[in-house]
């Protein structure tokens, strides 16, 4: 009995201890897309307007002219290339919140980053995310 708590400890441990896989399709808590070694790919939203000025997760303010993003799992600071799968459009934007909330999406946008993907009357848009920089 206690052999096998012992092993069931050890398995524990050595799951949590390494870096978490990117969220998978479907899922619970809004995880949307699928993922492979540094590419995402799934849904992008946007946010600013009434945000603005608000406070992020990191504890810098919400600039809605900034290129930044909102990621579940990102280190605050990594620097991701975000491509506009309908269009092709990409842009270089920092992690500096958590998000997005919303079952399916991926990565929520600041409104600049939104408007160099052409995504701002569309709202939701198909994108890939690949790490840049971390």
């Amino acid at each position: 009995m206690t052999r096998w708590l012992v092993l069931l400890l050890v398995g524990f441990v050595l799951a949590c201890g390494g870096p978490q896989p990117a969220p998978t399709k479907g899922g619970k808590g809004g995880k949307g897309g699928t993922s492979t070694r540094g590419l995402q790919t799934g849904k992008a939203s946007w946010y600013g307007g009434k945000h603005h000025g608000g406070p992020t997760a990191s504890g810098e303010r919400f600039n809605k002219n900034a290129l930044t993003a909102a990621h579940r799992r990102h280190k605050f600071g990594t620097r991701v290339k975000v491509t506009n799968k309908k269009n092709g459009r990409s842009v270089v934007v920092r992690i500096n919140d958590r998000g997005p909330f919303t079952k399916g999406r991926i990565i929520d946008l600041s409104e600049a980053a939104a408007k160099q993907l052409d995504m701002i009357d569309a709202g939701v848009v198909p994108v890939t995310v690949e790490v840049v920089k971390q």
